[in-house]
């Protein structure tokens, strides 16, 4: 579908873990299904696995997950049920990064920056990933109320409980592939990991626990919050790496390891990452200070296309930008533009 003309489904849910999957899946029906869809010839092509070895292989994650955190196997359960599938084939895609690591790595390019001066705090990314997916991607709010519990916003693939959006306590968070080799199923599934931070009230609170219980496969995850800034969680099945922001307040990522850790090798299945990390490093530097217009203009850098920061197709690879999200988080407000950065088409606000 041409970037131009592809515009998301937006749900809005609420009610119990089992009622917002449920909700997720009637609402999103046909997406979860063209996510299944996409995920079983991704899966044939890349691994030449076939959709119930796939299956199979998810149910390694579930132990883990109905001990410590069962209210997202709940929805997980719930989602099934609204989609006319089975709680196996939601599980899997929810635990794809796991199944597919050291295989394919995404191209996204991320920051965060916390402004001393101003009392600004933003993060923000190109979410770039294969052109096929695109019809399948979703925005979904979940609205909660009572005593530790968070409102969310993200953009995600429908079928999948967590990924790149933030909540109304100000905590915001991104994702950036990794494709170093290693999986624990007895740690959180990396699109679940990103869902907990939503979960979280601050910054503090969703590292704790994603330092605590471990991150399945390697990804990095960008955690800021409206009051501290940001964090990156550079994860390997292994180890949780720590990127500190630098002397003004900024983080930068792409698709590569640059902490040392415990697994070797890079994780860059991707040779550019290396460019697109400068680059945005370079970006930034050349801005006196955030703001949404300037940060939204980063994103839509084409230097060293087609394999930049603002991602487009190549002759071998169909991976390109879907997606443009920067988030200010003292406002708890996003502007996300769906397709490539510099293309026509829709651009919406994103509230928890």
């Amino acid at each position: 579908m041409p970037a131009a003309t592809t515009k998301l489904k937006h749900l809005t849910l609420s009610g119990t873990p089992k009622e917002i999957g449920q909700q997720h899946g009637t609402l999103a029906h046909a997406e979860v299904h063209g996510s299944l869809a996409f995920y079983g010839d991704f899966f044939l092509k890349k691994a030449g696995l076939q959709w119930p070895e796939v299956r199979s292989t998810a149910m390694l994650a579930h132990p883990f997950l109905e001990s410590r955190f069962p209210h997202l196997v709940e929805e997980m359960r719930g989602l099934a049920l609204g989609a006319g599938i089975d709680y196996e084939d939601v599980l899997a895609l929810n635990v794809r990064t796991e199944i597919a690591y050291g295989m394919q790595t995404d191209g996204c390019t991320a920051f965060a920056w916390r402004d001393g001066e101003a009392g600004g705090n933003w993060i923000g990314q190109n979410w770039d990933w294969s052109a096929e997916q695109k019809p399948n991607l979703v925005v979904v709010r979940i609205q909660r109320q009572g005593e530790g519990k968070t409102s969310i916003a993200m953009v995600t693939e429908a079928g999948i409980l967590g990924k790149i959006g933030l909540n109304d306590r100000g905590v915001g968070v991104t994702l950036n592939a990794i494709a170093a080799k290693g999986v624990d199923w007895g740690r959180l599934p990396c699109h679940l990991a990103l869902r907990t931070v939503l979960d979280s009230a601050s910054r503090e609170e969703a590292e704790g626990t994603l330092k605590a219980f471990g991150v399945a496969s390697s990804c990095h995850i960008q955690i800021a919050d409206a009051a501290t800034g940001g964090v990156g969680l550079e994860c390997t099945s292994e180890d949780v790496a720590v990127l500190e922001q630098d002397g003004r307040g900024v983080i930068t990522h792409s698709n590569h390891l640059v902490k040392e850790h415990k697994v070797k090798g890079s994780g860059a299945m991707l040779t550019d990452t290396f460019f697109r990390l400068e680059r945005m490093q370079e970006l930034l530097k050349g801005l006196q200070r955030p703001d949404m217009a300037a940060l939204k203009e980063v994103l839509k850098d084409q230097q060293n296309g087609p394999c930049a920061i603002n991602r487009s197709q190549t002759e071998k690879s169909t991976i390109e930008t879907l997606f443009s999200i920067v988030v200010n988080l003292h406002e708890r407000c996003a502007e996300v533009k769906v397709g490539k950065p510099t293309e026509d088409g829709e651009s919406f606000e994103l509230r928890p």
